[in-house]
């Protein structure tokens, strides 16, 4: 192989991370009041979802701390459509494995599938759904990350409204709204069943906006009252589109990530910071980098098998394909309206066969001009590698020497992923 050498590289995006994160949530969810009007003793169902959001199981604990203080009952539900292999054990075990246990968070965690009808959207007639423990609570407190969804750009995207729809519609909900997002659009549908939820369920207290940096670090948390979501969280996502990471170089002929999960992005690896989207289609936004081809090394353990997304890479090896659970990513898929994301890409034996495909198909009459980046994956974009050729860009440091690739008896990268 005569690829240009691998060089280190930090993309250098400021650090908002705040130092005393619980008592951030506390604060806010004092100072809003949340839960002040109920009687001691109400239950309260907080959510709980399925991405791998920074300092969650901290986050729930502060929030069910404050709920408790009240001389209230709170309770954790798992807020998530398919993931887990859409039954209640294995949502309760994605929760366990992000450190949200009845031990770490301070109060029960109660997981079930069963859900409740709460009539249609008046807009388009969508039927809507609520946890069933959520519905017969006395209040529900919804708790999510804020930021951009990986399959369309609207006002509100993934956040509380998301939440308050897919979380709590549970995977009959989800797979309701994902059928009717086929003909109506998935923002005009999460939005619309989101507000319908809040506004017909009367169980909604308010929600926490989580909001994360470039470094996928809590950068603010923000406590709203159920009847300033819809009108607030278009500001909320602003700012963290503002934050957004992304890789620097305009141009990139490989791009080589290490793992991909459904923690990760709701579909294995996020569409916007690889510019593909999970429907088909590539290079669909023109302030992200254009990207020709994508080689995934591996499926996260964190995804337990369900390797939904995997469609929108070019080449996979074979044991990122031997780990794949079938089920859970075609309950995935199917839950999502979208088969698009599971089809197989072309699958190799080794990394260097890999790149020798690749390298044949960007357009380059010369291997050694071929470029590539390798992430570890798309939460996590400050330190990279980059080929020498690529040289450095604004915003981009070198962090080493270069060194050549190097690869194993197996044809595997020696080392793996290593900045």
């Amino acid at each position: 192989m005569e690829l240009s050498p691998l060089v280190p590289v930090v993309q250098e995006f400021p650090n908002r991370g705040i130092a005393d994160i619980e008592n951030a949530v506390r604060t806010q969810l004092r100072e809003r009041g949340i839960g002040s009007d109920l009687r001691p003793g109400a239950r309260v169902a907080i959510t709980a979802g399925s991405r791998g959001v920074s300092n969650i199981a901290l986050i729930t604990r502060a929030v069910a701390a404050h709920f408790a203080e009240l001389g209230l009952l709170p309770f954790v539900i798992p807020a998530m459509g398919s993931h887990g292999g859409g039954t209640a054990e294995g949502q309760a075990d994605v929760l366990a494995h992000y450190g949200i246990t009845e031990a770490t968070v301070g109060c029960p965690v109660v997981s079930s599938l069963d859900v409740v009808e709460l009539g249609r959207t008046p807009e388009h007639g969508i039927p809507a759904f609520m946890d069933r423990n959520a519905f017969e609570s006395d209040g529900v407190f919804l708790v999510n990350r804020v930021k951009w969804h990986t399959t369309f750009e609207a006002e509100a995207e993934s956040g509380l409204l998301k939440m308050a729809a897919v979380g709590l519609g549970k995977l009959h909900g989800a797979g309701t709204y994902h059928r009717n997002a086929v003909r109506l659009g998935l923002g005009t549908v999460m939005r619309e069943v989101g507000r319908h939820v809040i506004a017909s369920s009367g169980k909604v207290l308010g929600g926490l906006a989580v909001l994360e940096g470039a470094h996928h670090e809590t950068a603010d948390v923000v406590a709203l009252r159920a009847g300033e979501i819809d009108a607030q969280e278009p500001a909320l996502l602003r700012r963290v589109l503002e934050w957004m990471p992304r890789i620097l170089y305009r141009e990139v002929d490989v791009l080589l990530v290490e793992e991909v999960g459904k923690h990760i992005s709701g579909v294995g690896m996020d569409s916007k910071v690889v510019n593909r989207h999970p429907y088909g289609g590539g290079n669909l936004w023109p302030w992200a980098p254009r990207i020709f081809r994508i080689y995934v090394r591996n499926l996260s353990p964190l995804s337990y098998g369900n390797a939904i997304g995997i469609g929108m890479a070019d080449v996979i090896p074979e044991r990122l394909y031997e780990q794949i659970d079938w089920h859970a990513t075609k309950v995935n898929a199917v839950t999502a309206s979208n088969l698009t994301a599971i089809r197989t890409p072309v699958r190799v034996g080794s990394d260097r066969e890999a790149l020798e495909l690749m390298a044949r198909v960007v357009g380059r009459d010369r291997v050694q001009d071929v470029t590539c980046v390798w992430i570890r994956n798309t939460l996590e974009l400050s330190r990279i590698l980059v080929t020498e050729n690529l040289g450095v860009v604004d915003g981009v440091e070198r962090a080493g020497p270069a060194r050549a690739w190097e690869f194993d008896e197996a044809g595997n990268v020696a080392g793996g992923f290593s900045v």
